[in-house]
């Protein structure tokens, strides 16, 4: 990106008095950079930004829709879940603590929706907390960035998410079966005895990396750099948690698993 004369301080008071983290553009903005129209015109990725904060999300669009995406914005929840499934978009940028529904029970409904539940979520939030953060991913967010975060930050995440989504997927057989376990990868359906089992759209991209390199040891970075898409996440043990669920769920013993191993030092290693 070309420096942009934008500077960003924190203030007081902006939107909701509990939310003291906010954005102050410095100066009015300018026009689009002639070196991007083009790009525009042939590219146009929607995103939609669901954002209380109105300098946050005037920051975002100004700065995406330099790099030619195409932005809209809805500034309370239950505004965003319906622009959202009327006019479905490529990326979804969204806070966590919204007005009248918040971020969660809304990446919650999209996950639940055949027709959006492949849809990049990017979260934002002020609030920092390792526990937020893994909630937001567990709940299918594919990344998290915390608040105060720089426009360039943002856009490296949203084009990596934008990449991951339009990524070919490997070779796989249309149905896997595991024991007496029934995995279909397209419609995001597992059966175990006939029974079917409930995966959170993050359980599912961890077992399929797992399914695309069994036999090989992978570690607790790699899988984060390869499922959640980044290489610094602040710990890993949101992997270890994921790992544990899958035990839970697919393992004859999860106390002695047969197909998720542990090797120590490490990572994890799938045996069919």
């Amino acid at each position: 990106m070309s420096t942009l004369s934008l500077s960003i301080v924190l203030r007081q008071g902006s939107g909701d008095p509990q939310r003291p983290n906010a954005y102050r553009i410095s100066r009015p903005y300018g026009t689009l950079r002639t070196s991007r129209r083009a790009e525009r015109a042939t590219c146009m990725k929607r995103i939609l930004i669901i954002e209380d904060d109105r300098d946050i999300v005037e920051l975002v669009r100004y700065n995406l829709a330099n790099e030619g995406f195409q932005v809209n914005a809805a500034f309370d929840g239950s505004s965003g879940l319906n622009t959202l499934k009327k006019t479905p978009p490529d990326l979804l940028l969204l806070d966590l603590m919204l007005p009248r529904l918040s971020g969660l029970d809304i990446c919650r409904e999209v996950r639940r929706d055949d027709s959006l539940n492949r849809l990049p979520i990017l979260m934002l939030t002020a609030r920092g907390e390792e526990a937020d953060r893994v909630v937001g991913l567990e709940m299918g967010a594919d990344d998290y960035v915390t608040k105060p975060f720089s426009p360039r930050e943002l856009l490296a995440r949203v084009k990596a998410s934008m990449r991951r989504a339009n990524r070919p997927s490997s070779a796989l057989p249309e149905l896997f079966t595991l024991d007496d376990i029934s995995i279909n990868f397209t419609t995001m359906e597992l059966t175990r005895a006939g029974e079917p089992v409930t995966l959170t759209t993050q359980e599912f991209k961890v077992l399929k990396f797992f399914v695309q390199n069994q036999d090989r040891v992978v570690s607790r970075e790699e899988l984060l750099n390869e499922v959640w898409g980044y290489r610094n996440y602040p710990s890993t043990r949101t992997v270890d948690n994921h790992i544990l669920r899958l035990r839970q769920k697919l393992e004859k013993d999860p106390a002695h698993p047969l197909h998720f191993k542990t090797v120590h030092g490490t990572g994890y290693k799938f045996v069919r």
